[in-house]
């Protein structure tokens, strides 16, 4: 590329600031970010020290930021789920491409009306549905391009959460409560909905879904459980959600191991032991997961079916150590099972030797998502460069999995009732 594509950022936090924005720092000639909003000014400090972004075109609002002329070639909208729409809108009747966080809107309506603004404005609005760009998805959805497992008859995926990351993001975190965000197979899964679409390469007919929250709530805290963590609670050595546990000493998520990243990184802006420490005793994440504002469920099932005759099981659960997704899928002429974390492929073709197939990267060359973040950004800076509008996971594409989530989610709010994907 001669010259950098251009960005600015609406919403400076763990996806905008932490996930999409390095790809600067490894690629400066394909992105550089030149202004951001925010209404925290601890995370405009962060984009100016950082990024070396001038103090006035650091805004304190997503309305500042787009009241003013258009200040790059892309706005990438990274804000709270209700609020991805009315900035989108906004940002392309200011002639900005946009790179919209999932999901686009737990309203339907909302979905459509931007789709049809993208429409009309001419502009490229992409989606970050990042696992279509992980090397293990892509491998997987060529495999099965190619025939090489015959037909495909049945998909099954799990996304594992972990017992952590459900404690952190939907019992006392941002996407807690589907009154304020979404609903949890849309929030969390619709990546999953997306890439069962994609694999399955016809549309969704018929859903089908289950779940509940079944453990987080007041009537399983046990006898002592505090308010908060820090409270004197009876029950802190023994309990896994402790939030000391996860917030400091253990190895994988605590400051004292995972060190500045996420998920120490949303408690605070450039987090230490001290801060860490202080917002275990004023903040939110440091409640009981048993005494939260929570309403999303710990874990749901979906039955789909494709107008191919493909039929696809999805299992999204809290209660798994890892955080990490499976797939098992049948064909025809054979098999392929895979583990996104450990990021290998068994090929099965019936009557054949089994085919492993090693997908880890190259030291350097890998972002969050299993590589899928700095994959999504690679591919959004070509398509600008090459002034394009079509991309893997564009608008069009998303709104599929959207409607495919939500009709989950009716379907469950219903007891389970088939839904047709056309009524819907």
């Amino acid at each position: 590329m001669s010259t950098p594509i251009t960005f600015a950022i609406c919403g400076c936090g763990a996806r905008g600031l932490e996930a999409y924005a390095p790809y600067q720092e490894s690629h400066p000639g394909e992105m550089k970010i030149v202004a951001g909003a925010d209404t925290r000014p601890e995370r405009l400090a962060l984009l100016r020290e950082r990024y070396g972004v001038p103090p006035e075109c650091c805004f304190p609002s997503d309305d500042a930021l787009l009241a003013q002329p258009r200040l790059a070639d892309v706005m990438i909208v990274s804000t709270q789920d209700r609020q991805h729409v009315s900035a989108a809108l906004k940002a392309l009747d200011k002639g900005y491409h946009i790179l919209l966080e999932k999901p686009i809107s737990p309203d339907l309506g909302q979905c459509r009306a931007l789709q049809e603004k993208a429409r009309e404005a001419g502009r490229a609005v992409v989606v970050c549905h990042v696992l279509r760009y992980t090397k293990f998805y892509a491998v997987l959805e060529d495999l099965l391009r190619r025939g090489e497992i015959g037909k495909i008859e049945t998909i099954d995926a799990i996304e594992h959460v972990a017992y952590w990351h459900q404690a952190h993001s939907f019992v006392r975190g941002n996407w807690r409560n589907d009154h304020e965000t979404s609903p949890m197979i849309l929030q969390k899964s619709c990546h999953d909905m997306d890439i069962l679409r994609w694999l399955a390469g016809a549309p969704c007919l018929k859903v089908q879904s289950f779940g509940s929250l079944d453990y987080f709530k007041a009537e399983n805290a046990p006898e002592g459980a505090a308010p908060r963590c820090l409270d004197g609670c009876a029950c802190k050595d023994a309990c896994p959600y402790d939030a000391e546990k996860i917030y400091v000493t253990d190895p994988r998520t605590g400051i004292r191991g995972r060190g500045k990243g996420w998920p120490c990184a949303v408690l605070a802006s450039d987090p230490d032991e001290d801060k860490i420490w202080e917002a275990l005793r004023t903040g939110p994440y440091g409640r009981c997961v048993f005494h939260c504002d929570n309403n999303v469920v710990d874990h749901q099932t979906v039955n789909l079916e494709f107008a191919n005759h493909i039929h696809a099981t999805f299992t999204m659960t809290a209660f798994t150590q890892d955080c990490h997704r499976t797939i098992k899928i049948t064909g025809t002429r054979g098999e392929i099972q895979g583990d996104m974390e450990e990021n290998v492929l068994y090929l099965r073709r019936f009557g054949q030797p089994e085919e492993v197939i090693d997908l880890h990267q190259e030291e350097g060359t890998y972002s969050g998502h299993g590589g899928g973040d700095f994959g999504l950004m690679a591919d959004f800076c070509r398509l600008m460069a090459e002034g394009g509008a079509q991309s893997l996971t564009g608008v069009d594409a998303s709104v599929e999995s959207h409607v495919m989530a939500l009709a989950a989610e009716a379907s469950r709010l219903d007891g389970g009732r088939t839904i047709t994907l056309a009524d819907f």
